[in-house]
């Protein structure tokens, strides 16, 4: 009888164990999770997307609610995608927005140099002027973009980039870049305010934005 009884807890147990590891992979549980440890810990960490592409339709929620945006990025694609569709169609209007992207004029061997070297070893179509070309696309797009909003600035940096950041006045994301992948495959961290991430965050853009230089688009009527 001991024996039988065993068994069955011990089923019960494992069955438990699956059920709780199962649920642990899904996204919700898991912010959840994240959620518990960060309000223990101060650090305001909320959820953690695998990819930073998974993001992208909350943080167009958070973007449609913020008074100020703030963004650093390494090429500024997301500024072309759905996520920021809301700041671009005339029918908000933030306070600010701030936006930092590499100088694309930059004298060959800056940082663009070499971030365009580090993306070549794993992405064999990528031409050292191709990260180049495509910040002055993105650029391009703003300037269009700019016409339906007129609190833009944008600002070029010459700085080593070590992740992008999309921060309100409420929320921050982060994602941090490797040397071996692109950032669109990289995790991408959420953390609300207060907390140790969204200030590293905001820290991180302002010491940014306090060595960059205007960028012409900001002078655009």
């Amino acid at each position: 009888m001991n024996a039988f009884l065993l068994g069955i807890l011990s089923s019960l147990v494992t069955s438990a164990l699956l059920l709780a590891l199962s649920l642990l992979r899904a996204s919700r549980p898991l912010w959840w999770l994240t959620a518990a440890c960060s309000w223990f810990t101060g650090t305001g960490l909320r959820r953690v997307y695998r990819r930073q592409a998974a993001a992208e339709q909350n943080m167009s929620q958070d973007l449609a609610r913020a008074r100020w945006v703030k963004v650093m990025a390494g090429r500024g694609n997301i500024l072309t995608r759905e996520a920021f569709a809301p700041l671009w169609s005339g029918g908000l209007s933030p306070a600010s927005i701030q936006i930092l992207l590499p100088d694309p004029d930059t004298p060959h061997d800056s940082w663009l140099d070499r971030r365009s070297q580090d993306v070549a070893r794993f992405d064999p179509g990528f031409t050292p002027d191709l990260l180049r070309s495509q910040v002055r696309a993105n650029i391009n797009y703003l300037a269009q973009a700019a016409r339906a909003q007129r609190n833009i600035q944008l600002h070029g940096y010459n700085l080593p980039h070590t992740c992008r950041v999309i921060a309100t006045d409420k929320v921050a994301y982060l994602t941090f870049y490797s040397d071996n992948a692109h950032g669109r495959n990289s995790p991408c961290l959420y953390a609300r305010a207060p907390g140790l991430l969204y200030t590293i965050a905001l820290q991180q853009f302002d010491t940014a934005w306090a060595n960059s230089t205007e960028a012409p688009i900001a002078q655009h009527p």
